[in-house]
């Protein structure tokens, strides 16, 4: 494993045994009516961050496989993010299987990070039209991302 990224695979774990106690207990009024400023419940939030872990995992794989500079789709550009939550429609799906697959969809990307080739870390996925990601700065990047996200969380629960 790569050796910078072996806190952050122990850190995602750690989250995940952290949080999901934590959301198995909210009840259905907290996770299903409180809103973050984006106006997504936390049964959305959580559904993003399944989502974020899915298209982080792909690219993962992708920018180990594929040619640098990946050409491959960002799920979060112009509000395309909020048409994932809105498609699968989190909100009517049972919160223990939300809690399960985001707990899991982590699991398994911590697994896929442990094993990112060390070659490989320089390669770039386009991320927008000025802008590109490292592999390194990617897997970085996700851990950040995870805990803004459960930060509004803790916002919402908070309030």
């Amino acid at each position: 494993m790569i050796i910078e990224f072996e806190q952050i695979t122990k850190d995602i774990l750690s989250i995940l045994d952290k949080w999901e106690d934590k959301l198995s207990n909210l009840s259905d009024n907290i996770i299903s009516e409180k809103r973050n400023n984006q106006n997504r419940t936390i049964k959305e939030i959580l559904g993003h961050l399944i989502d974020s872990a899915s298209n982080s995992t792909h690219r993962i794989v992708h920018l180990q496989n594929q040619a640098s500079p990946l050409v491959f789709p960002n799920y979060a550009t112009n509000g395309n993010n909020d048409r994932w939550i809105a498609i699968q429609n989190y909100q009517d799906e049972s919160w223990s299987d939300i809690i399960m697959t985001w707990k899991y969809t982590n699991r398994h990307l911590a697994h896929v990070i442990k094993n990112v080739q060390a070659n490989k870390l320089k390669n770039e996925w386009i991320a927008s039209p000025n802008r590109n990601i490292s592999l390194k700065e990617m897997v970085i990047g996700y851990l950040e991302h995870l805990k803004l996200h459960l930060n509004e969380i803790d916002d919402l629960i908070n309030k």
